[in-house]
């Protein structure tokens, strides 16, 4: 058998057996966006018989949501919780990381036992906060007023609630920031830091021109992750809040689950949902290039 030859049947060999799984792959992936998509572009809702069928306006959905300020109420919310959760926990999992970068066995149990918020299930996290954040059985609330620091409940005003779930998703995530900074440093070559300290330079020169450049990529990987996932903070919301008090914390996620389960507007709540996917698709993209170009410059 002549390389031709062989590469194309080593070719057919690997098509035919990445076929059955890239069937369920596009089963599980593609034919629900499809369906999502497809369903945004009706008025579909179980009350009304044949709805899903009605594509006579299929821009309806879609311009009811940008005209509507509930709708855009909830993105702004989404907005600022994605840039506050983000940027916690990536100053928080940054700082971390470079401070346990010790080689040590004393090193390696403290970093085991940061990363046990990220393994535990949402609704449990949720569960823990909901504690927290309750004055009459909080240890926190316990421990401030024996300070002397009364404070009033965070998740029932309307000015600290989005803060305070804020709080609790970056406390479950900040350790995806910390395990990837973490690797990226321990991967570092020792060379340039060397030879940074041979040049004189302090902690701040050596972490901002030898340790930011190197982990810059992996940096940018977490803050892309950890932006996709920020949108995802419903057992949180609807745990500690239910969207409340008032719109305070209704985001958009939370918004489309309202419309979607509450009033049975499935085609509006689709649409809502396809929004934010094409939202999330160019943040991401947005993060990516930038990240790529400010490690290109550098």
């Amino acid at each position: 058998m002549t390389a031709a030859a062989w590469s194309i049947e080593q070719r057919r060999a690997f098509t035919l057996g990445l076929a059955p799984a890239l069937v369920v792959l596009a089963a599980v992936t593609l034919g629900p966006a499809i369906y999502l998509l497809v369903t945004s572009l009706t008025p579909l809702t179980p009350v009304t018989p044949g709805s899903g069928l009605d594509f006579s306006t299929p821009l309806a959905n879609y311009t009811q949501a940008l005209f509507e300020s509930s709708f855009l109420h909830s993105v702004g919310l989404q907005l600022e919780l994605s840039a506050i959760t983000v940027g916690l926990q990536t100053l928080v999992g940054l700082g971390l990381a470079l401070l346990l970068n010790i080689e040590s066995r004393f090193m390696e149990a403290i970093r085991t036992g940061f990363l046990v918020p990220m393994v535990l299930p949402p609704i449990v996290v949720a569960i823990i906060w909901k504690i927290l954040y309750t004055p009459g059985i909080s240890p926190l609330y316990a421990t401030l007023n024996f300070f002397g620091i009364p404070v009033g409940s965070l998740i029932t005003d309307p000015a600290t609630a989005l803060p305070a779930i804020a709080v609790a998703d970056s406390w479950e995530w900040f350790p995806f920031t910390l395990l990837m900074v973490l690797a990226a440093l321990q991967m570092m070559p020792k060379e340039p830091l060397e030879a940074a300290r041979i040049d004189g330079a302090g902690p701040f020169q050596m972490f901002w021109y030898v340790k930011l450049p190197f982990i810059r990529p992996a940096l940018t990987i977490a803050v892309l992750f950890r932006l996709i996932d920020s949108i995802k903070a419903f057992p949180l919301i609807y745990v500690l809040t239910n969207g409340g008090p008032g719109l305070a914390t209704e985001v958009t996620n939370y918004y489309a689950f309202i419309q979607t389960f509450n009033f049975a507007y499935w085609g509006y709540g689709s649409a809502i949902a396809t929004l934010m996917i094409a939202g999330v698709f160019l943040l991401s993209l947005l993060v990516a290039r930038l990240g790529g170009t400010s490690a290109a410059d550098e």
